[in-house]
């Protein structure tokens, strides 16, 4: 398996789910947005986006996708198609980028990413409030004590955690629910976390 990835980018999601199930890659990384720095790299992926990732013959650039591809393959982290929580599962998981990081990148593009003379504060402060109210469906879910989203940890657990990551990024992760606040401290404390932050260190 290989991973193309950005430091802290959606591609995150993917490296965190290959450290929890331990399962061997090879990590490239590259310079964000690649598009623009690495214009090579419209060559293996020409949506230019990140992650990029192939296993095999198997070419991909969904980050939940990913994860439950992963998931599904390694039978584990994941909840059965039998189990009543499987709705819930693939909820999360789905929701985690369609809901949570879509208005994300927004906010970053309208205050980052665009050159200053094209930035606009208020489209990313109506997308940062766009954001802070999609978190409702997960910060209820976490409201009754349980630990991670779907009782147990998988995948969903950290898509959804990734959405966090980018609210620190983007300087609003204070903004979001005390139940969810909790959870991105669990999250941060789990190894395979530790360890997806240390690979895109080296």
């Amino acid at each position: 398996m290989k991973l193309w990835h950005c430091k802290d980018a959606r591609s995150f999601r993917v490296l965190w789910a290959l450290e929890e199930l331990g399962l061997p890659y090879e990590l490239k990384l590259l310079p964000f947005p690649p598009r623009w720095l690495k214009p090579e790299y419209l060559e293996l992926n020409p949506l230019g986006t990140i992650p990029f990732f192939t296993d095999g013959d198997v070419r991909m650039t969904e980050s939940a996708a990913i994860c439950q591809y992963l998931a599904d393959k390694a039978g584990r982290l994941r909840i059965a198609p039998d189990d009543p929580r499987y709705g819930d599962y693939l909820n999360f998981l789905h929701q985690s980028d369609a809901t949570l990081t879509f208005p994300q990148t927004l906010v970053f593009r309208y205050l980052h990413l665009e050159n200053p003379e094209n930035r606009n504060p208020k489209v990313a402060e109506d997308y940062r409030r766009w954001f802070l109210a999609r978190t409702i469906w997960a910060e209820r879910a976490l409201a009754d004590g349980r630990e991670w989203l779907c009782g147990d940890f998988t995948v969903a657990d950290i898509a959804v955690a990734y959405a966090l990551l980018f609210a620190n990024t983007l300087g609003h992760l204070g903004e979001v629910g005390p139940h969810l606040l909790s959870f991105w401290e669990r999250c941060q404390a789990r190894d395979g976390f530790q360890r997806a932050k240390a690979a895109q260190r080296a």
